[in-house]
């Protein structure tokens, strides 16, 4: 069924991605900015301006004749003194403002992207899933998971995804990081690190979001997204995105305590545990329902190089992986 979705974040790195997506759906797409976005979207998207999350937003203009909502929109990790306030204001409270809002213009599906963050710190040590009793640990996480709180007591139809950290073509923030470690000549003293992180590529992450939006079932129901299959070690992680640029891995081991002491002497435990913490989750329930992946954390990784760096493809293409 063709639907008229507001999308909110859309000018994002993920909110472009999702952009793409839906409209190869065929679906109507509104989508709500701060400014004029910068490429411009596609010439079929209608471009909704609206003030700062930090102040009220009159969200009646943007939710008429609307049918779905996808909100992407609020903030990661500031650094700032006032971010408890500032994720509190953002991601709670704007959120609750345009969930009931949402009720309220009877929309019939609101899909908020939350975050794993809502559900456990930096680090755990057992494979996350949708079972678990959220236990966030920083300020960003307790804001993502009011949030939700906030969606489900707003009366309005609602699915809830809880994603890890995503990567694909112009990501941002620590996966950025990683990738320009990938990208330099230099060897890298990661051999050591045995710790497993999962990954969600932004398609997949879109082709979830597709998902939950055609499927009535899911109405109602909380979701870990991530990619399927073993999630893989930070050493291998960094051996893919180099051999995908056709390159050998070159890591070299060093013991990770001299990464962990500095961080924990400057008082950056947290950073350590993002790390070489484990953090492993499990998108079973999501699967279960029909969702269907599109690649695996590797074939993921591989294609972003090809895209970031624009090398001839030497390597297959990402092929769907057959959910088991």
């Amino acid at each position: 069924m063709v639907t008229r979705i507001l999308l909110t974040g859309a000018s994002g790195f993920v909110g472009r991605a999702v952009i793409g997506s839906l409209a190869q759906g065929g679906h109507t797409l509104r989508a709500a900015v701060r400014r004029p976005p910068l490429p411009a979207f596609p010439a079929a998207v209608e471009v909704a301006q609206h003030a700062d999350l930090t102040e009220a937003v009159d969200w009646r203009p943007l939710l008429d004749g609307v049918d779905q909502v996808v909100h992407l929109a609020g903030i990661a990790h500031t650094g700032r003194v006032a971010a408890s306030a500032l994720y509190d204001r953002i991601n709670h409270r704007a959120t609750a403002e345009l969930a009931a809002a949402a009720a309220q213009a009877r929309v019939r599906h609101f899909v908020f992207v939350s975050s794993i963050r809502a559900q456990s710190g930096p680090s755990a040590d057992h494979v996350l899933t949708d079972r678990d009793r959220p236990a966030p640990t920083d300020a960003y996480g307790r804001s993502k998971l009011a949030a939700e709180t906030a969606v489900r007591r707003a009366g309005v139809p609602f699915t809830i995804l809880r994603p890890v950290l995503l990567y694909g073509p112009g990501v941002k923030g620590n996966f950025a990081s990683l990738l320009r470690a990938a990208l330099s000549p230099w060897p890298l003293p990661v051999k050591s690190f045995a710790n497993r992180r999962s990954l969600l590529g932004v398609q997949n992450f879109a082709s979830a979001l597709s998902f939950v939006l055609a499927a009535p079932r899911t109405i109602g129901e909380t979701y870990v997204v991530a990619d399927p299959g073993s999630p893989l070690s930070l050493a291998e992680v960094l051996a893919v995105l180099r051999e995908a640029q056709g390159r050998r891995p070159l890591i070299v081991p060093l013991p990770p305590w001299c990464f962990a002491v500095p961080l924990r002497l400057a008082g950056r435990a947290d950073a350590w545990e993002r790390l070489g913490g484990d953090l492993r989750a499990d998108p079973g329930k999501l699967v279960a329902a029909g969702w269907r992946p599109r690649h695996d954390t590797r074939s993921g990784l591989a294609a972003l190089v090809q895209a970031e760096v624009r090398l001839p493809r030497t390597m297959p293409p990402v092929t769907p992986t057959p959910n088991t």
